[in-house]
């Protein structure tokens, strides 16, 4: 069976469940149907796609820019310089154990309803995973191909852009995939602490209000935009492959 077909299969069951656990249940304001959500997301898909969505997505953009750009700076300072590795590596290990949920109140604390304290959740989130995984895959460089590349006369740089690079892509890629979910779990959870639109702002809002059918239509969309975030950096990576076949 083809994964397109099995991804179908399984979304159906989900759904299928998810009514009849509702219709069992039979509070909608606890656990309302797929109907009863779709119906709800249709109703509020004004205040839904022209404010919350967009404010949540740039939310994820933007700290996932961040993130990207922190990330791949550490990895390649913790291996280009043994030192700065034996000081990062135990200090990233501590900051990734901190909990997004225990901090993000800080950040409100210190920048107040801002952008950068939405934007520093969604970092938190996501650049230890970048981080390492880079690093990993440049540090995992075989040192018989460095050697070659040294003989034919290749200086450090060129090295590092013409043989670590492609070999530690991969292993970015892969962070990536790992990361994206985190970094709507991340703005979802900073919009929930402080602020004033964002999906999850308006789940927070509807949680008040009891509308269950609106809280899981923000949820829904949630899902959708991690998804989609997971399929672009999949498509990314087969076109990385049919290059590098090529090439």
């Amino acid at each position: 069976m083809k994964k397109n077909h099995v991804g179908l299969l399984s979304a159906l069951i989900v759904l299928v469940g998810w009514q009849v656990l509702s219709m069992a249940v039979n509070m909608t304001h606890i656990l309302p149907s797929p109907v009863s959500t779709l119906v709800r997301l249709w109703e509020l898909r004004e205040s839904l796609f022209l404010t919350h969505l967009p404010a949540t997505l740039e939310i994820i953009l933007l700290g996932m820019a961040l993130a990207i750009v922190v990330g791949l700076l550490l990895a390649i300072l913790m291996d280009m310089f043994p030192a700065v590795e034996a000081m990062l590596y135990p200090t990233l290990v501590v900051i990734q154990t901190i909990p997004v949920m225990c901090i993000s109140p800080l950040f409100v604390l210190w920048f107040g309803y801002s952008l950068w304290a939405r934007l520093l959740a969604v970092v938190l989130s996501t650049f230890f995973t970048i981080t390492i995984n880079t690093f990993d895959g440049l540090k995992n460089t075989k040192r018989e191909m460095q050697e070659l590349m040294r003989t034919y006369g290749a200086g450090r740089m060129k090295i590092f852009f013409k043989l670590k690079v492609p070999t530690a892509l991969p292993n970015f890629i892969t962070s990536l995939k790992i990361t994206l979910p985190w970094a709507v779990i991340g703005a979802a959870i900073a919009e929930w602490l402080g602020a004033s639109k964002g999906l999850g702002y308006f789940s927070k809002r509807m949680m008040t209000k009891l509308d269950g059918s609106a809280v899981f239509a923000s949820v829904l969309l949630l899902s959708i935009l991690a998804l989609i975030g997971l399929s672009l950096v999949k498509w990314i990576d087969r076109k990385w492959v049919v290059w590098r076949s090529e090439v």
